[in-house]
């Protein structure tokens, strides 16, 4: 079978969760994804099978988007819910929304920034969570990144909701760390929908359920 799928992965399961299904049901199928999304987010995974493996690079380049909620006050070693707490502030900002947008604005167009300690970037060709879960944490250089639009979707004391739009090797994580701390504080992830990859969104995606009788079928 020669296909690209995009799925809709659900929370708590890993990208390669969705390959390992594709396994169980037939072994001999030549499959690569086209970029993870973390454990603790849903959204779409591109799946690349048979010929069109030769193709992932094309589009792992496809543009993303994002739905997520920042929550301010402490920061944690992963940047999303699931980390050790690390960093707590001791003020809670006030917040407005010309405030949230002024800084949001900042990150639009070609910015440099850190990945998070726990991410597949690779440093010497081992990637940093192998590091951090031994508890090495390594700082590794900023890098370019290129987001084309943020918009602020909802805020309250606490919580900030945005829609991202960005291109390859931006870490969405690492942008709710760094937004908190123009805010004057500490935040982390609590959410995060990765609603579009490219041309592929959650309408002409699949769903767990559906991509195992799509390739059955096959």
């Amino acid at each position: 079978m020669n296909k690209v799928l995009s799925v809709w992965k659900p929370e708590n399961i890993s990208s390669y969760d969705i390959i390992r299904k594709i396994k169980s049901i037939n072994k001999s199928y030549k499959i690569g994804h086209c970029g993870t999304l973390d454990p603790f987010a849903e959204g779409i995974v591109v799946i690349c099978i048979g010929n069109y493996t030769k193709k992932i690079n094309v589009y792992m380049e496809c543009d993303k988007t994002y739905i997520a909620t920042i929550k301010l006050g402490y920061e944690t070693d992963t940047l999303d819910y699931t980390g050790k707490i690390i960093k707590i502030s001791s003020n809670q900002p006030l917040l407005d929304k010309k405030c949230i947008i002024n800084v949001i604005n900042k990150y639009i167009g070609h910015t440099m920034q850190i990945p998070p300690y726990f991410s597949a970037k690779k440093i010497n060709g081992i990637k940093m969570y192998d590091f951090a879960r031994k508890d090495i944490f390594i700082k590794p250089k900023p890098f370019k990144i290129k987001i084309h639009y943020i918009d602020l979707i909802k805020y309250s004391k606490d919580l900030i909701t945005l829609k991202i739009n960005c291109a390859k090797g931006t870490y969405i994580r690492s942008l709710a760390r760094d937004i908190a701390y123009d805010l004057k504080t500490f935040g982390h992830l609590t959410k995060l929908h990765r609603t579009s990859i490219g041309q592929f969104n959650k309408t002409n995606s699949l769903s767990m359920k559906e991509l195992e009788s799509c390739i059955s079928i096959n």
